[in-house]
């Protein structure tokens, strides 16, 4: 009967399975020991190796420094096994036949060029914030980094470069279908995850443009209008029927995270505004083109229809006086005063007084910009000559203000 193993011959067996050498070497002993690799190709390696390390030492600091010369020696090793192991896929019989066919120096080459395409690829999905042109040399301190990390390193990192290069890819794609370019996008400085969820709104709404802050709102506004509730708006926040396959899995993500900001986005009683471009959670998750003078454009429309529906389309002084006049004692807006009006109004002021100073934040949040600074002096002048008529303690049957008042405002005799 055998004798039984003991814990700590179990545990040294266990200990020698874990192999820490290099793939490079790994891959070097294991052409050798099934002879794949022969002595020439091994004394050819031996004679690459030297010149390589002189050559990485050279790229990355000094030839003549030992300790550069060393850290040449796990750099070149490393890259070998980099480009070996993730082209073997780990098995050990390609990788020789690899080095069998290949070049060492062509093997250490291949890994630097896995890592030098690995760091021009985006980092970030924020238009503006990545670099273009490839691989540059202000980047060597990077590839210094990356040619001593592991091949489960390089792995993560491409798996993570890699989404965020199909997320950028959707979004151009879905920003040239709707009439926006990348230099746009470029110069807009904004995720490309936000354009991706705007797109998708605009598509829901059949519309054919990204927009601007005013066509965004519309969109909302519209949605909201129409929604009967998030899972019905949801259903029709679909993917493009012709967006390629390599960007189906990304924007389905991306169009997760519309479907969860739907109970919000359809809330009437949120103001567009505050909601996107004032809450913390949405500031910056959607996309608009920035548009100052659309939004301007916008603004004096809104603000002209307020103001000529306050002043029923009058514009002479008079009755622009009489609607200051009625903000002011804070009763109804109005551009006529009957004579029994008049006196009403001016008791009122002599009962509760009048704030002056309501009519000029007034005048400048809804009258034509081309005539705000006359409004506003013709108030003033106004306050300054009539303001003692009209609080009177001497007029108690209002003659003083309702001269004033006929001569300034409109007051109709009958």
């Amino acid at each position: 009967m055998s004798k039984p193993e003991s814990p700590t011959s179990s545990a040294a067996q266990h200990v020698a399975l874990f192999d820490a050498r290099p793939f490079f070497e790994k891959a070097l002993a294991y052409g050798l020991q099934h002879g794949i690799i022969d002595q020439a190709k091994l004394d050819a390696i031996r004679t690459d190796a030297p010149k390589g390390m002189v050559q990485i030492a050279r790229y990355f600091g000094s030839e003549y420094l030992r300790p550069e010369l060393e850290k040449a020696r796990d750099r070149i090793v490393n890259l070998v096994s980099l480009n070996l192991e993730h082209s073997s896929g780990g098995d050990l019989r390609l990788a020789a036949e690899a080095l069998r066919d290949h070049s060492f120096m062509s093997r250490s080459k291949a890994g630097s060029d896995m890592l030098k395409a690995l760091i021009a690829m985006p980092q970030s999905s924020h238009f503006g914030m990545n670099e273009h042109g490839g691989f540059r040399d202000d980047h060597i301190p990077q590839l210094a980094k990356w040619s001593l990390r592991s091949l489960a390193d390089y792995q993560a990192e491409l798996a993570k470069r890699h989404k965020v290069a199909q997320v950028i890819g959707a979004a151009l794609w879905l920003a040239h279908r709707l009439g926006l370019d990348a230099d746009a996008l470029e110069d807009a400085g904004r995720d490309a995850e936000a354009v991706i969820r705007t797109a998708l709104l605009v598509l829901a709404r059949k519309q054919t443009q990204l927009p601007d802050w005013v066509a965004f709102q519309k969109i909302i506004t519209d949605l909201r209008k129409k929604a009967a509730a998030p899972q019905t708006t949801g259903s029709a926040i679909a993917l493009p029927k012709d967006l390629p396959p390599a960007f189906q899995a990304v924007v389905q993500e991306v169009r997760n995270s519309v479907l969860a900001d739907l109970p919000k986005i359809l809330d009437s009683t949120l103001p567009v505004r505050k909601l996107f471009d004032q809450t913390p959670a949405f500031m910056g998750r959607y996309f608009w083109i920035e548009d100052a003078l659309s939004e301007v454009d916008d603004f004096d429309r809104a603000a002209s229809a307020a103001w000529n529906k306050a002043t029923g389309g009058h514009s002479d002084d008079s009755s622009l006086l009489t609607l200051f006049l009625c903000i002011a004692a804070g009763s109804t807006h109005k551009t006529l005063l009957s004579a029994k009006g008049a006196a009403s109004l001016v008791r009122k002021i002599r009962k509760s007084g009048w704030k002056p100073q309501q009519v000029p934040p007034y005048i400048l949040a809804h009258a034509p910009e081309a005539h705000q600074h006359d409004y506003l002096q013709m108030w003033q002048d106004f306050c300054d000559d009539g303001a003692s008529r009209l609080l009177s303690d001497h007029d108690d049957h209002l003659y003083d203000a309702m001269a004033l008042l006929r001569r300034d405002c409109n007051v109709a005799d009958s």
